[in-house]
């Protein structure tokens, strides 16, 4: 984690090119912000180590996924949190950069971490060239406190810093996100993580070796173009785990044996059913708490609607890189335009020298299906990413989007969460081509086949529609 050069700062934001941004900044006083807590900036899109706690009470702090966590103060017994509200840069992808709103240089804005029963102290600068709030989805506050504009507090405007107080009453997995003007605001990134953990041991919560958090977001941006379409509804291009598509999304890298909790936040406009291969879990908690454990079954996907959290739970007991993705198929894939027609089984021979002659970097695509898209090489326009991507040992791995891989090792040590590489599979554990003799199949019953049907068939149709 660093905090940027004042030089870079001013430069970023007088890049932004919005309007009002270069009075929003400059109107907030330098004697009020030396009371308030240092406003941590992080640039970097990597993910970050846990951020063990120095002060306050204890607790087991978690990873986010291409994220980080939020620096505190203790003041008289007050953990203090500063927020910035801002125009930030986020590399979606290597070779993609979005210009979007978020906290502390980034989208998502920095994990809160606290424990039950801690007074929570958050100021909130806005440096956007508009008012905002911040709601604290799935709290226990007071009224006030609650964030929503016009309704339980005034906006905060431009250049000013509002403040924000309560106590962390419960345990759980929860998020924030603007209350003001939210269409434009949280289709520009604006979100984060909040984690209560447990003061002493729960009944509910286990203790677990690894624990991750994401969320979930989605962006309307068109190949060459920097800035989300905030007015879309339905057709977006790119799905992302905390603003970032595979192959820039990080690995999930855990020892085996690991009990894993996985916390997963949805703030996109529709639902995603997540899948993990290889294991089995279950759903340990939501934004209303942890699940008792006698309401919990085993499952290997589990969907998260609009506004949901789920947490869940398993134990990283099979080695190997196990692919972890939304189940919608277009969601595991990076921007392409909707209005492509289907090409499969047309007949292009002689047709695509023709068009090369017009269009000189022509390519023939959707032939024979997709697959071909994930090691093609084409020009394509600045600022986008292809529709598949991703190299594995084997070759294209073909995603996009919602997608990553859960890497689990034998000899990956307690508290290491760096990348083991590609896994080493055992002699004789990976699917290869057959090339003995192919068995003539069984075909009746007594060589080991199935039954063959009977030969006489007889249907009956109605006899009438009845006056339908």
């Amino acid at each position: 984690m660093s905090q940027d050069p004042k030089p870079d700062r001013r430069r970023f934001l007088a890049g932004a090119g919005l309007a009002g941004l270069g009075v929003a900044a400059a109107g907030v006083s330098r004697v009020a912000l030396a009371a308030l807590p240092e406003p941590i900036i992080q640039t970097s899109a990597a993910t970050a180590p846990p951020l063990q706690p120095k002060s306050g009470r204890p607790y087991n702090p978690v990873v986010t996924l291409n994220g980080w966590t939020a620096p505190w103060r203790m003041n008289n017994g007050v953990k203090e949190f500063h927020l910035v509200a801002e125009p930030v840069e986020r590399e979606i992808a290597p070779g993609m950069v979005a210009r979007l709103w978020g906290y502390n240089g980034q989208s998502p804005g920095p994990t809160i971490e606290v424990v039950e029963g801690d007074r929570v102290r958050v100021f909130v600068t806005n440096r956007l060239p508009e008012h905002t709030t911040i709601h604290w989805h799935g709290q226990r506050l007071p009224n006030g406190m609650d964030g929503v504009g016009g309704l339980t507090q005034p906006q905060i405007p431009p250049g000013k810093t509002f403040v924000y107080e309560f106590v962390a009453r419960r345990p759980g997995t929860f998020m924030y996100h603007p209350h003001a003007d939210e269409m434009t605001q949280m289709a520009m990134g604006m979100m984060g993580f909040w984690v209560t953990h447990p003061r002493s041991p729960h009944p509910h919560i286990a203790a677990v070796d690894r624990d991750f958090c994401f969320l979930l977001n989605a962006f309307d941006i068109e190949p060459g173009s920097y800035v989300p379409k905030v007015n879309t509804m339905l057709d977006f291009n790119l799905w992302t785990w905390n603003s970032r598509a595979f192959p820039g999304i990080d690995t999930l890298n855990v020892r085996k044996g690991d009990r894993v909790r996985v916390r997963i936040g949805n703030l996109t406009m529709t639902n995603h059913p997540i899948h993990i291969h290889g294991h089995e879990f279950e759903v340990t908690g939501t934004d209303g708490g942890p699940t008792r454990p006698e309401s919990r079954w085993p499952e290997v996907t589990t969907d998260i609607a609009v506004g949901q959290m789920r947490q869940i739970e398993f134990v990283a007991d099979e080695e190997g890189d196990w692919a972890m993705h939304c189940h919608k198929s277009h969601h595991t894939m990076n921007a392409m335009g909707h209005d492509v027609p289907t090409m499969i089984g047309v007949d292009h021979r002689g047709l695509v020298e023709q068009i090369q002659q017009v269009v000189p970097d022509y390519m023939l695509m959707g032939e024979r299906g997709m697959a071909d898209m994930g090691e093609m090489e084409m020009p394509l326009p600045d600022n986008t990413l292809p529709m598949m991507t991703g190299q594995g040992p084997f070759g294209a791995i073909e995603m996009g989007g919602m997608f990553t891989t859960l890497k689990v090792r034998r000899g990956q040590k307690p508290g290491d969460y760096s990348d083991p590489g590609w896994f080493k599979h055992p002699p004789g554990t990976v699917a290869r081509e057959w090339t003995g003799e192919v068995p003539a199949p069984a075909r009746d019953k007594a060589a080991g086949g199935q039954a063959a049907p009977a030969a006489d068939v007889t249907v009956r149709k109605p006899a009438g529609h009845h006056g339908h």
